[in-house]
């Protein structure tokens, strides 16, 4: 099982932070330009058990992930787990937690078996590249839209 991990300090209140995430329009805001998403099932609205389907494509490779929003406890904690995704293995980890003086800390998590088994393994240096790319740039975006509104 690999593991990333990426940590921001954000100045705001936890609820705002923590309903930033759970409104899937941001998604798309904070998704690399490199990558489209598209909700399939746009009206989603985050709830324990339910299933959110996306339609990503990226260096024109088509893919269809369905997660499962595995823990969601208000305001700090959301776990979303993949049923279907490149991946052999998915769990992500919002982690939200007010560090006091008006800031929060932002808190990925992601654990993942790579596919394709060995050659996988062989090439995971790739996916944590990636990885690394895409969740300094939603933390980057994050922290920009969060404080200013």
């Amino acid at each position: 099982m690999k593991r990333y991990e990426k940590k921001s300090r954000i100045k705001c209140d936890i609820d705002k932070l923590f309903d930033f995430h759970l409104d899937l329009n941001n998604l798309k805001t904070i998704t690399p330009k490199d990558t489209k998403v598209t909700l399939l099932n746009e009206m989603f609205v985050p709830k324990e058990g339910d299933v959110l389907r996306l339609h990503t494509v990226k260096n024109f490779i088509p893919i269809v992930w369905e997660v499962k929003i595995d823990e969601l406890v208000y305001p700090t904690l959301l776990v979303d787990v993949a049923l279907k995704s490149p991946f052999s293995f998915w769990k992500h980890s919002h982690i939200f937690t007010d560090v006091g003086d008006g800031y929060c800390e932002l808190k990925d998590v992601v654990e993942y078996k790579p596919p394709f088994g060995v050659l996988g393994n062989l090439f995971n240096f790739v996916i944590a590249y990636e990885l690394k790319k895409m969740f300094n740039y939603r933390h980057e975006i994050t922290k920009k839209l969060i404080e200013i509104s």
